[in-house]
């Protein structure tokens, strides 16, 4: 069973005041190389919060999670699953339940991430189907050379960066992709709410999140040791 939980103004410096999602860890795939260690989501309050969403001690169902977002006011700008994937067990995305969320953010700007493997069976199609119909679902990558395979698909992508490049500003990938640092990790009071630009899904450029928090050294080795040819099979 899917919980939902949504807090309608989040207190996280780096997403700012925006509506934020936290949804159970069943959605989350068991390709994502983070599920079992380096996901930042599993420490800090964050990671007790999430637990009881899980848990079904916190948050809703998900019809009544896609009547709270139906009932957002037109325009606003909100973050699906600071925990959590898109909906459907495991690897797998329930195409029905993805289009019913689309369906309530209509009019709305919400904006999304997903480490579901684009190869499983109908992924691909119900995450591109989203993104034309004003869902923004960025593929996450797990290096520069995994985002480039992810930029052939021609949907907005993300990736992991080394803890070091939390400095850099703008970087090429080996493929010769623009990869932006996201701005709110290097640069003060910048947040998703004022930046947003993970929200447009035609941008035509990576971003790149550098690691942090307590698993960076976990995650710098995973991107070290990303195959050059991964293309979340």
């Amino acid at each position: 069973m899917t919980t939902v939980h949504l807090t309608l103004k989040s207190s996280n410096s780096k997403t700012g005041p925006i509506p934020v999602s936290t949804t159970s860890a069943n959605t989350c795939p068991d390709k994502c190389p983070l599920k079992s260690k380096g996901c930042y989501a599993k420490s800090g309050p964050l990671a007790l919060h999430w637990a009881k969403v899980t848990a079904g001690d916190r948050g809703e169902s998900w019809k009544a999670f896609l009547q709270a977002i139906t009932h957002l006011p037109a325009g606003t700008f909100w973050r699906h699953n600071q925990a959590g994937d898109l909906p459907g067990n495991n690897n797998r995305i329930d195409g029905l339940m993805l289009s019913e969320l689309v369906k309530a953010n209509s009019g709305k700007r919400g904006f999304t991430y997903t480490h579901k493997p684009i190869h499983e069976k109908g992924n691909l199609p119900a995450i591109r189907k989203a993104n034309r119909s004003g869902f923004t679902i960025n593929l996450s990558g797990n290096s520069l050379a995994h985002a480039d395979q992810l930029m052939k698909t021609g949907l907005p992508v993300v990736t992991l960066l080394p803890a070091r490049d939390t400095s850099v500003k703008n970087q090429k990938s080996p493929a010769g992709n623009l990869v932006v640092t996201c701005p709110a990790t290097r640069i003060g009071g910048m947040s998703c709410d004022k930046c947003r630009l993970c929200s447009k899904a035609d941008r035509g450029f990576i971003i790149g999140f550098p690691a942090h928090g307590t698993a960076v050294r976990t995650v710098d080795e995973l991107i070290a040791n990303t195959p050059k040819n991964q293309f979340t099979k």
